[in-house]
């Protein structure tokens, strides 16, 4: 049983010029390559709970926290991971299925340091660790695929150029 409860219902919910405003984050980890110095770069997906594809986590940021708590937040609630926001990869605008229609969502790169045994969505949630490219061919919305190419993919690239990244020497 887990310890921790989601945040459930609306009415807390941020907007702004008629957009309801998310948070979310692509978690990610450095994997050792065997017989290679070079670490691996794998990211954290989870299934959807309304048709087929994989999500990064996401969802409402609210009136009583900041953009990052809310990403962080959403983290620990529908994946079970906890570690550091390291960047805010930018703002990705979408029509959501939901009455409210349109959404803009911060989306910020999660340095993964705990993957929780419980988590609130655990019952309806499994998470799937994937490099990049299969992260990019497996994710549900394309709005999510951009931020993961264009955002996450190219603060990466940056980083591995020099590029000034947290956690630098654990690659």
């Amino acid at each position: 049983m887990c310890d921790l409860v989601a945040r459930t219902g609306r009415h807390l919910q941020r907007y702004e010029d008629g957009r309801r405003l998310v948070a979310g984050c692509i978690p990610f980890r450095y994997r050792d390559i065997k017989d290679e110095q070079k670490k691996l770069v794998e990211v954290l997906m989870i299934n959807s709970q309304s048709g087929p594809g994989l999500l990064f986590p996401k969802g409402g940021w609210e009136n009583d926290e900041t953009v990052e708590e809310a990403a962080a937040r959403e983290a620990i609630e529908e994946a079970g991971v906890r570690g550091d926001l390291v960047k805010l990869l930018g703002f990705y605008d979408f029509k959501s299925k939901q009455p409210e229609g349109m959404c803009r969502a911060a989306v910020f790169a999660l340095h993964v340091k705990e993957e929780l045994a419980s988590w609130p969505e655990q019952s309806t949630r499994q998470r799937s660790w994937l490099t990049v490219p299969e992260a990019a061919e497996r994710s549900r919305h394309p709005w999510m695929q951009e931020a993961l190419v264009t955002g996450f993919s190219a603060w990466l690239e940056n980083c591995s150029n020099g590029g000034g990244c947290v956690d630098r020497s654990e690659r």
